[in-house]
């Protein structure tokens, strides 16, 4: 489909009231722990207390002979599976480490691995089997740090991980899965015409994606061995897809029926719970339930990853970047497939380079396997390079906005990764940041502004859409993607702008797996672009068989019938002279017409437009306490075109929270045995509303031309620049740059304290 423009669109770029808003304000939504089977057994996980051990032996007898006690699985029950490469979650994984990852082979990799499960006839009794459950562990050395687990005498986590990328291939294995790297002009020379050349070092730590459902699932194997498998995921093709292969199940035998989802941010792509239970349901016969504790969830879930980021800028004197080299090392967890890859491509994306180096290490070590996290891999290299500009531009004596002006990537740029961009509104963020008024609140004492910029580049992929008409006229939409971002509304907004009908006669469904053709999960901010796409082609469809049936009843050729405002009306006075007829009337007439009218589309969307934002952050400093108060946000972003943007404030208002909570507080604290020591939200500190300002999202409309209504993702850009914001504001504030996150008070205040010890002495 083309382009229609944003003057001829009617609902789309309105805000109704969300499809699955009554729902959820009145606790009628189905979330994954809400549902119940008769005969329904609990499932419980036994976990490992160490960080890598050895498992010698598992004594299942005890166990076996609790009452109500009806399987348990270890790793035997799950098949050896050959080393295979696959896209799992939203990166690369073997499939091999994903079912080592459910339930521990050899050896227990992180504290919190999975080592057995129970099925029991209460939740308190499954608990008290798994204690019953005897392992044997030999306790090996363990490696939490990236750039520990880099040197060469580090305990190896896999005897047959060898670093890929590198020439010649290593001859001894290590825990540097693999290097990465993209280059741009020649760097050397680059850095020889720079009037200024700065280095810094920056690091971030694992932080968690912070949902607030915790993992669920329950699963039923028929006496005919049909499985049937409802979770919270923002997959059920993954989930089926990952099940059938993880215990060797054909495809066909898995029916995976989505649940509501009470939050993922890319932390819900992977399994983890779905596949035990369903081993243990084929081993007792009998439905199945698991539903994580939120310890269980920060011990045994993907967190995003860690990283050091080194970073080097050498530019001219009036601002203009010669050359740009980064180096990352991000931590993978205990099994290889962290987003370096991403962090890479977003490290420089958002600025004109010619010469650029770009080189990534993915490192395992004894933490659990990280998972996607809201542009999985940006925050942390653009949280090196947007601090480094900064510095730059102090080290200049230029401007942090005019820096980022004079070296903005516009149309026509080549970006360090590869691409040419085209369609881009970076720039625009950048002048519309200029302009804004925030720029002119004034600044009280230990008061600071900071600006950061953001990439990222959206994809799209298979997608799966259903368009039906009801005998009254009213239509279905449905999809094969959960609703994580407002993606029901949008579907339901772009089919009724197509269809000419109000959006509240349009009904968005999320169809289970066997309802709806293939669908990727969501994820990389595709659906509103990919799955939209096909929603809209499945609209039109059926606004081609509206107009063939209404010739139909005219008697006159379908070529003379255009469709308006929802209604068949003759093309001109050529066609005849007939009343227009409605959707609904062709609908109620349908049966005479040839029955039915429906549509089914399936694609694998290309095009998506990448995103880019400019933050402005202004903080307070309390040098008492050393706690920073965020007094002022405002995020601005090429949203491409808005399809329902209360929805898009919402994303932009969602990421910048998250950005601000692994800025200033959140962190994975292990202690020397490799154990967190923070698994819970009383002492894993996010941001709550009372910690945070109204966040201001200015939305600039740079229309994507590969989409109908010219959406980009949205969801993604946002949790990119607040990190560097925030640490750009707090050297403003009190003049301490912090290249090591969290900021958070107890390290603010040692900062402070060796500031000021020096003064104190003279």
């Amino acid at each position: 489909m083309t382009y229609i423009a944003k003057e001829f669109q009617k609902i789309v770029g309105t805000r109704p009231i969300r499809p699955d808003g009554v729902d959820k304000v009145t606790g009628r939504a189905n979330f994954g722990a809400d549902m119940v089977m008769p005969g329904m057994l609990w499932g419980k996980v036994k976990r490992s207390p160490h960080a890598h051990a050895r498992i010698m032996s598992i004594n299942l007898d005890k166990a076996l002979k609790l009452p109500g006690v009806k399987a348990i699985v270890t790793s035997d029950d799950f098949p050896p599976i050959a080393s295979e490469e696959a896209f799992v979650g939203e990166g690369p994984m073997n499939f091999r480490d994903l079912s080592s990852n459910c339930m521990a082979r050899e050896k227990a990799l992180y504290d919190g691995h999975a080592v057995a499960a129970v099925a029991a006839t209460s939740p308190a009794i499954a608990e008290e089997a798994c204690e019953l459950i005897e392992v044997q562990y030999h306790v090996l050395p363990h490696v939490i740090d990236v750039e520990d687990a880099m040197k060469a005498d580090a305990p190896i986590l896999h005897d047959d991980l060898f670093t890929q990328g590198v020439d010649p291939k290593p001859a001894h294995a290590s825990n540097v899965a693999k290097m990465v790297s993209f280059t741009k002009g020649d760097v050397d020379a680059g850095f020889r015409e720079a009037d200024v050349i700065i280095e810094r070092r920056y690091s971030s730590p694992p932080v968690h994606q912070g949902y607030i459902e915790p993992h669920a699932c329950v699963v039923s194997v028929a006496a005919d061995g049909q499985c049937t498998i409802w979770s919270s995921s923002q997959g059920q093709f993954m989930v089926r897809a990952y099940c059938a292969k993880l215990l060797g199940i054909d495809i066909s035998d898995i029916r995976a029926i989505p649940a509501e989802i009470g939050g993922g941010f890319g932390g819900k792509t992977l399994v983890y719970l779905e596949p035990v239970a369903l081993a243990l349901a084929k081993k007792c016969g009998r439905p199945v339930k698991m539903v994580m504790s939120r310890e269980e969830v920060f011990r045994g879930t993907g967190p995003a990853a860690g990283s050091v980021v080194e970073v080097k800028l050498g530019a001219k004197k009036d601002g203009r970047l010669t050359a740009g080299e980064v180096m990352l090392k991000y931590q993978a967890g205990a099994f290889p497939g962290s987003p370096v890859g991403p962090g890479c491509m977003c490290a420089f994306a958002m600025y004109d380079v010619p010469n650029a180096k770009v080189v990534g290490y993915d490192v395992v070590c004894n933490r659990p396997k990280v998972a996607a996290y809201r542009a999985p891999g940006a925050p942390n290299s653009s949280f090196g390079v947007e601090s480094c500009l900064d510095e730059l531009a102090d080290r200049l004596g230029i401007d942090a906005l005019t820096l980022r002006e004079r070296n903005a990537a516009k149309d026509g740029v080549k970006a360090v990764h590869g691409p040419t961009w085209q369609n881009i509104g970076y720039a625009q963020t950048v002048e519309v940041a200029k302009n804004h008024p925030h720029l002119k609140e004034p600044l009280g004492p230990n008061q600071g502004r900071g600006i950061a910029s953001g990439f990222w580049f959206n994809i799209g992929g298979e997608s799966s859409a259903a368009c039906h008409i009801n005998e009254d006229g009213t239509a279905v939409v449905a999809v094969g993607n959960p609703d994580i971002g407002g993606s029901r509304a949008s579907m339901a907004m772009m089919a009724a702008e197509i269809l000419g009908i109000p959006v509240e006669r349009v009904r968005p469904i999320v169809a289970d797996t066997s309802s709806i053709g293939f669908s990727f999960l969501t994820g990389g901010s595709r659906v509103t672009f990919a799955t939209g796409m096909a929603a809209t082609q499945a609209a039109q469809k059926v606004v081609e068989e509206l107009k063939r049936r209404a010739a139909m009843l005219w008697d006159i050729s379908p070529d003379a019938v255009e469709w308006k405002d929802g209604k068949a009306y003759p093309a001109g006075p050529n066609a005849g002279s007939f009343e227009p007829i409605s959707l609904a009337e062709i609908a109620l007439k349908s049966g005479r017409t040839g029955g039915p009218i429906t549509a089914e589309v399936s694609i694998n969307a290309q095009g998506a437009g990448p995103g880019f934002a400019t933050h402005i952050c202004d903080v307070e400093v309390d040098r008492e306490t050393g706690q920073v108060k965020v007094l002022r946000y405002t995020a601005i972003q090429d949203v491409g075109r808005a399809i329902h943007p209360s929805y898009v404030e919402g994303q932009i208002q969602g990421g910048v929270t998250q950005g601000i909570g692994w800025a200033l507080n959140e962190e994975y604290i292990y202690d020397k045995d490799g154990r967190l020591e923070n698994p819970g939200f009383l002492d894993y500190r996010v941001p709550v509303a009372s910690d945070l300002p109204m966040i201001d999202a200015v939305m600039i409309e740079v229309p994507n031309p590969r989409h109908p209504f010219g959406a980009r993702g949205v969801g993604e850009v946002p949790i990119v620049p607040p990190m560097a914001a925030v640490a750009n504001a707090i050297k403003d504030a009190i003049g301490i740059r912090l290249r090591d996150l969290p900021m958070s008070p107890p390290r603010l205040r040692a900062a402070i304290d060796a500031q000021e010890l020096p003064r104190a002495a003279e």
